[in-house]
């Protein structure tokens, strides 16, 4: 397969799994019966539930994201931070990969910290949410073995051997592995900070599992809060995979398999298409707004420094 085959396949994959995913749900529901419940759900608390969660997870997630910068390559305010971290949503909506590429930028040119360093953190927060995600699911899993496909289980197998990996990483003294700057992250992070931002991300999803658990009513659905304590952290677990176009289809579909004995199809269909739509365009909305800052903040501010910066040499040489 040629170069151009390759870079299209890895384009139109996630579009093709995202049809292919709603086209099997919508093949088993009319979408006639998927509107039906949106009209019958009470929309307007549900919004201002959704909204509430996205801000809170917004401030947490820069604060998360605040403490990573700090620990390991400066100072930098809160307030500065947002904006950038607001933006990098927006990014994400198109491509989450673009987005970590644009945080990446900004922090490069903020420290002047080679990119393979900030690179590197960034993979180690990635690293940290994904763990904190897959441990939450595997209690789901232990909790209900019987109603969990045993190909999830490879989720918490993966991540405990990576892990393990990173912990002989961590140990070795080769030179090689010393010097590089990619992985200066994973191997000076104290137990202490990943254990804190571990906390600090687990505490999202406290609050989400107390926002759904009022939500859900909202569309007609009753769920007792152990099944939901048990199974939303692999419903995100599902959702977070990337194969789709801003993880719609297995979202949607991870609620109608955990769920379907506490609600008819339809309204769980519903109800997890607001509750992802809503959160996403929240986030977008946050981007929109603090876009030109963050645009501002990561090109403007930079000339300005780089024209303050040569005019002393200027005026030297016209000396």
């Amino acid at each position: 397969m040629s170069q151009t085959l390759r870079t299209h396949a890895a384009r139109l994959g996630p579009l093709a799994a995202t049809l292919g995913v709603f086209a099997l749900i919508f093949s088993r529901i009319p979408f006639a019966r998927l509107v039906d419940a949106l009209g019958q759900a009470r929309l307007a608390p549900f919004l201002a539930l959704m909204v509430s969660f996205s801000l809170f997870f917004f401030l947490v997630d820069t604060l998360v994201l605040l403490k990573m910068i700090r620990w390991f390559h400066g100072p930098l305010a809160y307030r500065d931070l947002l904006p950038v971290r607001a933006s990098t949503y927006l990014v994400s909506i198109v491509n989450t990969q673009l987005a970590q590429g644009a945080l990446a930028l900004y922090l490069n040119r903020r420290f002047m910290t080679p990119l393979a360093a900030i690179g590197g953190t960034v993979l180690t927060l990635i690293l940290l949410e994904v763990t904190q995600l897959v441990l939450c699911a595997t209690l789901g899993m232990l909790a209900f073995p019987s109603d969990v496909p045993l190909g999830l289980a490879a989720g918490p197998v993966a991540i405990l051997l990576l892990w393990v990996g990173i912990a002989l990483l961590r140990r070795s003294a080769a030179p090689r592995i010393v010097a590089n700057p990619f992985l200066q992250t994973l191997r000076t992070a104290t137990p202490r900070q990943l254990l804190t931002v571990l906390a600090l991300k687990g505490s999202t999803f406290v609050v989400a599992l107390f926002m759904h658990s009022l939500a859900l009513p909202l569309f007609g659905i009753h769920v007792p809060i152990l099944r939901l304590l048990a199974f939303l952290p692999i419903v995100f677990m599902v959702a977070a995979l990337p194969i789709t176009v801003a993880h719609l289809g297995t979202s949607q579909a991870a609620w109608i398999y955990f769920f379907n004995d506490f609600a008819p199809e339809p309204q769980l269909l519903a109800y997890s298409l607001a509750a992802h739509l809503t959160f996403m365009l929240a986030q977008g909305t946050l981007g929109l707004v603090f876009l030109p800052r963050a645009y501002a903040d990561l090109f403007l501010r930079r000339t300005r420094e780089d024209i303050g910066a040569a005019r002393p040499s200027q005026s030297a040489t016209s000396v």
